[in-house]
């Protein structure tokens, strides 16, 4: 017995003598102590925490070269090779962590919605709740700041830029027609549902080198990752049907939405300031399926649509109307794949194919074209660290558009082109600090049409000078190829890329519900296309010797918490821009460009009523035309745009919704513009026609129906 104590003994004392003690300070940039930070040996069992001086020490038994970790919250974990029998009062001063959710975020340019947004501006909701949108995504965003309200036309004009220098993406993959058909001065929408999306990037300007092939602006559309439920969706309105389902398994969903729309019943009813022979008509659908594996996920997306109308329009060159009778089939497919693979690598892949057929009568002249466009993508994404990630990729787009012009007297003209681009690009997250960001990028992209190679560089900075609070810049090269409107002549004569440089400074404001954005830019545009006759044909004298600027100041405001139940936002902007381009015989402000625009935007809850009510008000400053009766050129102004539109959404039982909406309500006689006469009458005037709104006011019921298994969900999220 006496032995065995004695040998306890003396093990005992060979442990205490052969424990080392490490011991120093815990200090963050400053040089300030940090209590509470976890310091351990990696690998055993041996540390401690620093107290409230950011001091420390325990004891180990290990010897020789160990790996020394340190870590807190709002810090970046600390790994340093030591010498034990070495490690006494050392100083170690921890990095603040740049993925803590008040870190820096580059903001330059880019509005966002969705959960997924580190700083939104809009929710998904908004794009239906907002009164005025119709459910139009297009609509929605044209009360955000930086857009151009050109109702005649409908789709998105920004800061400067004509309607085709925005690009859509579903999914990061290209949309080569993102728009309905339509024809000259009646206003066309999105294809695109809601319903089926779960956030938006919508950028104005300096977006990344990721997206090329457009010089104003992207818009970047996210299907929803998986749906909540199984429901079906069931909606009557005084403009057609739709109806909805969504299946969801253990590891995939199907969702599949379709509609049928017929404006006939409702223009018999409501006056139009048109003159239709046939209204409106469409059948379409869309559907995403998804199957989640262990590392990422595989989407397939695919929407149809088939629309026809036949119109009568006013003719400024002759008594007799021009009837136009247009019918369009449209096909988008894309499917794509988002996963993680090796050591912290990231993989983006997708697929897209469109498919577009239009037959337009134009009186006794038939217009027929296709276009068929295909885009390929791949990126990669390292994270070596938290304070730097590198990505790089290569896109592929082609595109065949072929158009046959039949006049009445049987003369067929035919033009079109066949495209390929292929490009490819890098581009570097680099966080010097929680406060101080920077994406730096590269994009070359060559275009076998034209013949010519690209080099567009992108760069962008974000400082973070309060905790709410931060500045970002950015400045990119964009290049896109001419409008299919003149490339489709490229048979005839040799085009190059029209170009754009981009400058942003922009400050931001945000805490939990409430948003302040202030940003100013400056575009300087370079070979924009010109032409000598008084319209586009196939034997104008084509030339990319135009150029032109945009600048201006951008506002955003949105509050959801100072008032109870009420949410709302104010956007303002305001334009300087001038081009030399198309034929203008000078330098002037395009014809939609208003140079003030302003949107407020209310959204208001009354419990007591199960109800929402909403207001949209949106004015813009009179645009510029052209008199021909005058001698300068683009020298008269529209009036002021006045639009003020009401909604409300009552919930007859938790899953069934009456929505009742109307545009205009003041009825305010707004004139987007004149046509003029190409020739002048015998006593020298050019006779005109005013370019007004198809109708003066847009009313709209609708009854909305959602079945579900938890029997409470209801589409309030989508009105």
């Amino acid at each position: 017995m006496k032995t065995i104590f004695t040998l306890a003994v003396l093990f005992y004392s060979i442990t205490i003598f052969s424990q080392a003690t490490l011991s120093g300070k815990v200090v963050d940039e400053k040089g300030k102590p940090v209590a509470g930070a976890n310091i351990y040996l990696e690998g055993t069992y041996d540390g401690t925490s620093s107290d409230e001086k950011g001091d420390f020490n325990f004891s180990t038994t290990t010897t020789g070269n160990q790996i020394l970790v340190v870590s807190f919250l709002i810090y970046e974990t600390s790994k340093m090779e030591i010498q034990v029998a070495d490690f006494q009062n050392k100083t170690i001063k921890l990095k603040e962590s740049v993925t803590a959710l008040d870190a820096v975020v580059v903001t330059a340019g880019t509005l966002e919605s969705g959960e997924k947004a580190r700083v939104s501006v809009l929710k998904p909701l908004d794009i239906v709740t907002t009164a005025g949108s119709a459910g139009n995504i297009i609509a929605a965003l044209q009360t955000l700041p930086g857009t151009q309200n050109v109702g005649e036309d409908g789709r998105l004009f920004v800061r400067g830029g004509e309607a085709n220098e925005t690009q859509t993406f579903v999914d990061g993959i290209r949309v080569a027609q993102p728009y309905g058909a339509s024809t000259n001065n009646v206003p066309t929408r999105g294809r695109f549902s809601p319903f089926l999306f779960s956030g938006m990037a919508f950028s104005t300007g300096g977006y990344s080198a990721e997206y090329g092939e457009a010089l104003s602006s992207v818009l970047l559309l996210n299907t929803q990752d998986e749906p909540d439920q199984n429901k079906t969706e069931v909606s009557v309105m005084t403009v057609g049907l739709g109806v909805g389902n969504t299946q969801k398994w253990k590891k995939s969903a199907l969702s599949v939405n379709t509609a049928y729309l017929n404006l006939a019943p409702y223009q018999a009813v409501v006056p139009q300031n048109v003159d239709w022979n046939s209204p409106f008509q469409s059948l379409s659908g869309e559907t995403v399926y998804r199957y989640n594996f262990n590392n990422g996920i595989l989407k397939l997306y695919a929407a149809f649509d088939a629309s026809k109308f036949d119109i009568n329009q006013e003719n400024s060159n002759s008594e007799e109307k021009i009837r136009v009778n247009l019918n369009n089939n449209n096909f988008y497919f894309n499917t794509s794949y988002k996963g993680v693979f090796g050591d912290n690598w990231q993989i983006t892949s997708g697929l897209s194919y469109a498919l577009s057929k239009n037959k337009i009568d134009i009186d006794s002249d038939v217009v027929a074209n296709d276009e068929k466009a295909a885009h390929l993508k791949l990126k990669l994404k390292k994270s070596f660290s938290d304070r730097f990630k590198l990505s790089f990729g290569a896109d592929y787009f082609t595109t065949h558009f072929n158009e046959n012009f039949k006049e009445n007297l049987g003369t067929i003209n035919t033009s079109g082109y066949n495209s390929n681009i292929a490009a490819f690009y890098t581009e570097a997250d680099v966080f010097f600090s929680k406060k101080l960001a920077a994406k730096v990028g590269l994009r070359a992209s060559n275009n076998d049409l034209l013949g010519e190679t690209a080099i567009s560089p992108r760069i962008s900075f974000a400082y973070k000078v309060a905790k709410n609070s931060q500045f970002s810049l950015a400045y990119g090269d964009f290049t896109q190829t001419p409008s299919v409107d003149y490339i489709k002549y490229a048979k005839f004569h040799q085009f190059e890329s029209e170009k754009a440089s981009h400058y942003i400074v922009n400050f931001q404001y945000n805490e939990a519900g409430k948003t302040f954005r202030a940003e100013a830019y400056y575009k300087d545009y370079s070979n924009l296309v010109q032409y000598d006759t008084p319209s586009v044909q196939y034997n104008s004298v084509f030339s990319n010797g135009g150029s032109g600027y945009a600048k201006g100041l951008d506002l955003f405001w949105r509050d959801g918490k100072s008032i109870q139940n009420l949410e709302y936002w104010v956007s303002y902007s305001y334009i300087d821009t001038e081009r030399l381009y198309k034929n203008f015989s000078a330098q002037t402000t395009p014809s939609f460009v208003a140079d003030h625009s302003l949107s407020v935007v209310t959204k208001y809850w009354i419990s007591d009523l199960k109800s929402q009510i909403g207001f949209t008000n949106s004015y813009s400053s009179g645009r510029p035309y052209n008199n021909p009766n005058e001698n300068q050129f683009m020298n008269e102004k529209t009036k002021s745009y006045h639009n003020l539109s009401f909604n409300w959404a009552y919930l007859l039982s938790s899953q069934k919704i009456l929505y009742f909406s109307v545009s205009n309500v003041l009825g305010s006689q707004n004139v987007f513009g004149y046509d003029y006469a190409k020739q002048p009458d015998a006593t020298g005037f050019y006779k005109r026609t005013a370019i007004t709104p198809t109708a003066d006011r847009f009313f709209f019921v609708g009854f909305f129906w959602t079945i579900s298994n938890d029997k409470k969900d209801n589409q309030l999220k989508n009105l």
